[in-house]
């Protein structure tokens, strides 16, 4: 009886979804290139990359920071010259992502995620070392097979 029931706890493990190794993410093609966009991402921001970021990023990016004011959105030239700007002054980054979930809706997808990173900084009074971490939606689309990044860089 043992047995059996082992055997069919077994069986039922095998027929479950399975996941992305490490998440709880069902494994699918997308989620799974949706995973992979998102370190790519983690990889160039670390490198302090804009040119790979940017290849990341949808010709149509803007993001309004969550807020109504219109003075912090960015669009895609906007991203350009600030990941520039940024990454000229970075002197060393570390960032971590987790996928906690992703949704993908046809052509769309939304990831949400944790972040942790820290960097070095250079200021008008030398170099600062700073840190920050909260939890992000990431925003994607599909564009020509390839999944890029609409907001939440």
């Amino acid at each position: 009886m043992r047995s059996l029931a082992a055997t069919l706890a077994v069986l039922a493990l095998a027929c479950g979804a399975h996941r992305i190794p490490g998440t709880t993410i069902d494994d699918t093609p997308d989620t799974r290139a949706i995973v992979a966009t998102i370190e790519a991402y983690r990889q160039a921001a670390e490198r302090r990359d804009a040119p790979a970021v940017l290849a990341l990023a949808s010709s149509q990016y803007f993001d309004d920071a969550g807020t109504p004011d219109p003075a912090d959105d960015i669009d895609y030239p906007q991203l350009v010259k600030r990941l520039t700007a940024d990454y000229a002054k970075i002197t060393a980054l570390r960032l971590d992502i987790g996928v906690r979930r992703v949704e993908v809706k046809g052509d769309r997808a939304a990831a949400y995620v944790f972040y942790d990173e820290h960097f070095r900084i250079q200021t008008r009074t030398g170099e600062v070392a700073k840190s920050a971490s909260d939890t992000q939606r990431m925003q994607l689309v599909r564009e020509d097979g390839q999944w890029k990044f609409v907001s939440g860089l």
